[in-house]
């Protein structure tokens, strides 16, 4: 069995689905059905039971899930090991305005106790830059939320959230269970600064033009909402003053949390940070 063959069946295995967990893998569907089919060839037994609503496990499957997780951990810390030795003993992650997320702090935990000897150092971003000074190259790797232009950067998704208008509590939408974009047209948003990237832009804008106050960072998002009664959009659970309250806007696209980093980094710091963070940001 070939690693990178156990990181598909694992990939595979945890999405319970093909095209899903091709897309986290960063490639097509038809190839990665080849490889789970090799896989179970090799094995001589059905890991998988496919249907059109997805996959589950079969008991082989179960087991070997575990093994190869561990395998693929195993794996991780050797790469880790050799390039600590190497003298490659620093990280630098960018957060965007973002590190309170308990993903952040399960992973935290999870990659100091894997990796005690690897100092990571950690660049806390404000929101006019998605990629958190990645391309500047300020940053190893970079915990982030998309839309944005992916050029040059490999991007895997941790985790979708549902997101919601912020308004002020007395606002009369304030009382409603659900919004749509729709009720909001007429409303002042808060917007970034010229030169941002239009996609993050045009996202967190809910994909029209819109008129308010700019601003750069999450407090001053919080801020424009408590004296302006602007609208803003964040994710659904972030912790709010009570004198603000989410709605939950329902024809709006989750945001997408993502872990990014420059194509063809091969940083082993990298990879294992990536793969832990997948099952943190998913606990």
């Amino acid at each position: 069995m070939e690693l990178r063959t156990l990181r598909y069946f694992v990939a595979v295995a945890e999405e319970l689905h093909f095209g899903r967990a091709a897309a986290r893998l960063h490639m097509s569907q038809p190839p990665l059905s080849r490889a789970i089919r090799q896989l179970e060839s090799d094995v001589g037994a059905a890991l998988l039971l496919r249907s059109p609503a997805g996959v589950t496990l079969t008991p082989a499957g179960a087991a070997l899930l575990d093994e190869a997780r561990a395998l693929l951990d195993q794996a991780d810390r050797v790469r880790v090991r050799v390039a600590t030795a190497a003298g490659a003993t620093t990280l630098t992650v960018g957060f965007l305005g973002d590190s309170t997320d308990r993903g952040a702090r399960r992973l935290a935990d999870a990659y100091r106790g894997h990796h005690p000897g690897v100092e990571v150092r950690v660049r806390e971003a404000d929101l006019t830059d998605p990629t958190c000074g990645l391309r500047a190259g300020l940053v190893d790797v970079a915990l982030t939320r998309g839309p944005f232009d992916e050029t040059g950067l490999t991007v895997h998704e941790l985790r979708a959230d549902p997101v919601g208008a912020v308004l002020r509590a007395d606002d009369p939408l304030a009382r409603r269970d659900r919004l749509t974009l729709s009720d909001l047209a007429d409303r002042r948003w808060f917007r970034f600064p010229a030169g941002t990237d239009p996609l993050w832009q045009a996202y967190w804008n809910g994909g029209e033009r819109r008129e308010g106050p700019v601003v750069r960072g999450v407090q001053e998002c919080v801020q424009a909402v408590l004296w302006n009664g602007t609208v803003g959009m964040t994710p659904l659970g972030h912790e709010m003053p009570e004198e603000l309250t989410v709605v939950p806007v329902v024809d709006m696209a989750p945001s997408r949390v993502l872990a990014v980093w420059r194509e063809g980094d091969r940083n082993p710091l990298i990879r294992s940070l990536v793969g832990i963070a997948t099952a943190a940001y998913r606990a």
